[in-house]
């Protein structure tokens, strides 16, 4: 027998104060000294405005792990949470190779004995956490679960992580010794934040979210690598991890650097994420235009605003502008974090009624897959 779940409380943390467009570059470091020539046409194109780094504006170093920052999000959700059966954890960059993310998580936090479990991925980790917390509730397996979604980006998009990769190519005597676009396109694009959902049996006033379904899916059945990190492209197209690499060529090539193919991205993501996914829910589960009134799409730009505006026409899905969510622009794209950092300020700010329902979509580059959360508040 199943039980409805409630998401009953929603919290973020954002570490340090944003950063504008403006000190991205002095916050972030440059390469080689050199300004990117690529950063003014990325940020105008991304529509982000301001964003967050975990980073010791004096020294340049990281101030806080990938733990110690979803731990801040989950002591966020209140003192009064009541005991939490299971922890599940959602990240792409942890701290460590092993243990998990999640059991560093849970040190952190110092609570008593539970369920732990910690989710791989990319975008879509934080939301795969949210339906194994979810599905848990909804067995009885737990009365209380907490979801997170966590960024700590720049711990791999800081300058001095590319210095290596610079004197190499100089030593090459390459003609223009710079970074990579498919490299230096994602520092002006991610940054760092946490966020957290508690999930119980019950709701809580004033407001609770009741998870109608969550849906995931990939299409790495059709499509190659797109967004990857500890790893590079070989000539057959594949990845070769960083296990088949020398310690030499980690520093030479930026292994460990998040790395994404933009003319695949841009070929494939709203078609693969989006358009083929939902169109099978819409006939599966009869999802109507007139069933959302409040759209959430994890959007890595506002490049992609009209393609998924247009995609959902296709579908039949008109959703009018003032129905969607999203702050991009003022938050940054905090990957597997962004969903949660989103819905705790439209869950805060009041605007979300009884009766609503919201849909949540969340697309992932790595090899494109998605997911989609439908809500209704009660």
């Amino acid at each position: 027998m199943t039980t409805d779940v409630f998401l009953t409380r929603t919290a973020a943390f954002l570490p340090f104060s944003p950063v504008s467009n403006d000190d991205i570059e002095e916050v972030l470091g440059r390469i080689g000294g050199k300004a990117s020539r690529a950063r003014r046409l990325i940020l105008r194109s991304n529509g982000i405005h301001l964003r967050h780094y975990a980073i010791d504006r004096a020294t340049g170093a990281l101030a806080m792990s990938n733990a110690q920052l979803t731990a801040s999000a989950i002591r966020a959700l209140g003192d009064d949470v009541g005991p939490v059966d299971c922890l599940v954890t959602g990240t792409s960059l942890p701290d460590q190779l092993m243990p998990n993310h999640a059991v560093m998580v849970h040190g952190e936090l110092g609570w008593p004995r539970l369920e732990v479990v910690a989710c791989a991925g990319i975008c879509l980790a934080g939301t795969t956490a949210l339906k194994h917390a979810w599905l848990s509730v909804r067995a009885g397996d737990a009365r209380r679960a907490v979801a997170t979604g966590s960024e700590l980006a720049s711990a791999v998009m800081r300058g001095s992580r590319f210095e290596a990769e610079l004197e190499h190519k100089l030593e090459a005597l390459e003609a223009r010794p710079e970074l990579a676009f498919e490299k230096d396109f994602l520092r002006w694009m991610l940054s760092d934040g946490a966020g957290a959902v508690l999930l119980e049996r019950e709701p809580r006033g004033p407001l609770s979210l009741r998870v109608e379904w969550i849906d995931l899916s990939s299409a790495a059945h059709e499509l190659p690598v797109c967004m990857y990190a500890g790893a590079e492209k070989n000539a057959e197209g594949g990845l070769d991890g960083w296990g088949r690499k020398s310690p030499e060529d980690w520093q030479r090539e930026s292994t460990f650097a998040v790395k994404q193919d933009v003319r695949l991205l841009n070929e494939n993501i709203v078609r693969a994420t989006l358009g083929e996914p939902l169109a099978a829910i819409i006939e599966r589960r009869g999802l109507k235009s007139a069933d959302i009134d409040w759209f959430l799409p994890h959007l890595s730009s506002r490049y992609f605003v009209e393609p998924v505006s247009q995609c959902l026409e296709s579908l039949g899905l008109h959703i009018p502008r003032e129905r969607w969510f999203s702050n991009l622009a003022s938050k940054g794209n905090t990957g597997s974090a962004s969903p949660y950092i989103m819905l705790d300020e439209l869950f805060r700010s009041g605007r979300i009624k009884p009766g609503q329902k919201l849909l949540m979509f969340v697309p992932e580059s790595g090899r494109f897959s998605s997911g989609f959360i439908y809500l209704e508040a009660v």
